[in-house]
């Protein structure tokens, strides 16, 4: 739980976020810098990372965030964020994979978490990247 003035609030959000064209871009290089920039945008909006795994071409955030904030606003900051950062910091290696500055399809999931599934979801997000996925 949080508070803020006049409000006592847990709001967490579990976000999925697909390279464009599902690409497989993300090294842990590439990886680590996303988490970085992930936990200062969200830190920037009054937000907190609380988990953050994902395979090759997608990557689940699990956030906490504050209640005055305007969900598709704060995940289209995050995405388009997140794209700059990693196009400046990484643009050698995505030219292999884009001709053009892409990095994020447009679409995205996000669903509500409550307390009863904190620890489904957690153990769900940290289990990404642990198989093999059949292509």
């Amino acid at each position: 739980m949080k508070s803020a003035s006049l409000v006592v609030y847990s709001l967490r959000l579990h976000i999925v976020f697909v390279t464009k064209y599902r690409r497989p871009i993300l090294t842990p290089e590439l990886f680590h810098a996303l988490r970085g920039a992930f936990e200062e945008i969200l830190s920037d909006w009054r937000c907190t990372l609380i988990d953050f795994e994902g395979e090759a071409d997608h990557v689940h955030l699990f956030i906490s965030i504050h209640p005055a904030l305007n969900i598709s606003t704060l995940v289209n900051n995050l995405k388009s964020a997140s794209s700059r950062r990693m196009r400046h910091h990484f643009a050698e290696h995505l030219a292999k994979f884009y001709q053009k500055p892409y990095f994020w399809h447009r679409a995205y999931y996000v669903a509500s978490a409550g307390e009863v599934s904190l620890d489904t979801i957690k153990r769900y997000v940290e289990a990404q990247g642990t198989q093999e996925r059949a292509r």
